[in-house]
């Protein structure tokens, strides 16, 4: 194992990613799939490499990922959470740049719990006068 790497936990909705940054030349892989083979859409593809090309390191580190949880918006929110993280663990005068684009913040939002005397969070039964 590389004695120097750079790790970041990165989360949205119910997803949670490890990520691990390695000197390298550029390569990423995702739950030991290829990053085009795990992400086949281009707009999750791009989301994932923003942190990246803001800090101008897209071919400096090798990444290795490994994701859990929620679905394929959700994961690659994650990943970039991780990596915007891990990219602050390796330089921290990364993190203006970063925090400017909104890519430290952890985006809040998740799923609202169901209420007891409710069908869900928000849909009440059905309300008859008689």
């Amino acid at each position: 194992m590389a004695e120097n790497q750079f790790y970041g936990t990165g989360r949205r909705k119910t997803s949670t990613a490890r990520v691990y940054l390695r000197p390298g030349t550029g390569e990423i892989k995702i739950n030991k799939k290829t990053f085009e083979d795990y992400f086949p859409n281009q707009a999750l593809r791009m989301v994932i490499r923003q942190p990246l090309q803001l800090t101008e390191t897209s071919n400096k580190f090798d990444i290795l990922v490994n994701v859990a949880g929620g679905g394929p918006a959700g994961q690659a929110g994650a990943v970039r959470h991780g990596i915007t993280r891990a990219l602050m663990e390796f330089n921290a005068d990364l993190r203006p740049t970063l925090k400017s684009a909104g890519l430290v913040t952890r985006d809040p939002r998740i799923k609202e719990r169901k209420k007891y005397g409710q069908k869900g969070a928000r849909k009440r039964f059905q309300f008859s006068k008689r």
